[in-house]
């Protein structure tokens, strides 16, 4: 029995020599407490012995700061170097150099390769084979058109067809819009108004027109009026009618006697032509209404028709959760702009074609009829 207790009691002293650790240790306090991490329990790994073991860390790249791009809107008043020009410390932007051999060196670094430039062979050499095979992809179709044009004009002795006359004696232009956002019917309404009416008038009646369409026509109106100017040479008659004159007037004071040909001429200021080209003419329009028209170049709008485009998709939310799909619209809208000698020209054939009916119409007692059959004497 005794050795037993000595047995237990020896035990007991070794159990309180060790240290002895806490019964709830944190996380933090463990790791974070010398006790413990100089404590035999956790030994360190030894540094001589895991030498070879390590592997020598890469060094971080050195960074290179740039500049602001070339016209940027943070650069200073003062004109910065645009990258790749960077200064020796790589920090600042390196700032320009106002003196000669700056300007040159800049002058140098920035200038663009030149290119070889392409030389403009006149018309006359260029060769006409290499032309005709971009010009005329089928020469067999070219030639029968070619002879059938001959044909007709050997079997007309070189008579031109009224339509022919028109195309080379009036000018025209026609015009065709983008798709407008809006219906047929009110594009149409639109087209009613503003055809058989003056350019710049139907442009002001589109100004101040309360229909949303209107802002997208009054644009096309004035886009198919300075086509018509700068393409087809519409409407130029009071630009041209002084030029003339003026050209007539020095033309007579070279020849000889310029004071008193100017003074003479002054007062008849352009040519005979287009004096009487600028008389001013009255007209009955097809609705009855007379029209005086004074600028025979001036320009109207002669026809304007509307087409129907694409519909559009456009999401409608309903009640209940339901959507419908609405379909928009879209039409254009083209004209055909002339010049008031057409309408004085269709004027004419209107009041050649109405006396040619009345004197169709005209009834005659005894009319002209040929004789048959005289004699010398009678023949009762």
């Amino acid at each position: 029995m005794a050795a037993v207790c000595a047995a237990f009691t020896s035990r007991q002293l070794t159990r309180t020599a060790k240290p002895r650790l806490p019964a709830t240790i944190y996380r933090r306090a463990f790791f974070s407490s010398p006790f413990l991490l100089d404590s035999p329990i956790f030994p360190q790994p030894s540094t001589s012995k895991n030498k070879h073991l390590k592997v020598s860390q890469p060094a971080a790249p050195k960074i290179s700061r740039g500049s602001l791009a070339p016209g940027s809107i943070f650069a200073d008043e003062d004109e910065i170097v645009p990258s790749p020009h960077v200064s020796i410390d790589s920090r600042k932007p390196q700032r320009r150099d106002h003196t000669a051999k700056g300007t040159e060196a800049l002058t140098q670094t920035y200038a663009k390769p030149t290119e070889p430039k392409m030389q403009h062979v006149p018309l006359s050499e260029r060769d006409a084979d290499s032309l005709s095979r971009a010009l005329v992809p089928f020469p067999n179709r070219r030639a029968r058109w070619e002879r059938k044009m001959v044909i007709r004009s050997i079997k007309r002795r070189g008579r031109l067809t009224r339509r022919e006359v028109i195309a080379r004696t009036e000018r025209e232009s026609l015009s065709k819009s983008h798709f407008f956002k809006t219906s047929v019917k009110k594009l149409m309404m639109v087209a009613r108004q503003i055809a058989g009416k003056n350019i710049d008038e139907a442009i002001l009646q589109m100004r101040f027109s309360a229909k949303k369409v209107a802002k997208d026509v009054k644009a096309h109106l004035e886009q198919a009026r300075d086509e018509a100017i700068v393409v087809h040479g519409m409407g130029l008659g009071k630009c041209q009618a002084p030029a003339a004159g003026i050209e007539s007037v020095a033309a007579e004071s070279g020849s000889g006697g310029a004071a008193s040909s100017f003074s003479s001429s002054s007062p008849s200021f352009s040519s005979s032509s287009s004096s009487s080209s600028s008389t001013p003419i009255t007209i009955i329009l097809k609705n009855g209404q007379r029209k005086t028209i004074t600028d025979r170049t001036a320009i109207y709008i002669a026809q304007a028709w509307v087409g129907r485009g694409t519909f559009g998709r456009e999401l409608d939310h309903r009640a209940r959760g339901r959507i419908d799909i609405l379909k928009l619209p879209h039409t254009s809208l083209t004209v055909v702009l002339k010049e008031e000698k057409s309408r004085i020209r269709e004027w004419e054939e209107r009041r050649a074609k109405a006396e040619r009916k009345r004197r169709s119409e005209l009834r005659v007692s005894l009319p002209d009829r040929k004789i048959y059959g005289q004699r010398q004497y009678y023949s009762w």
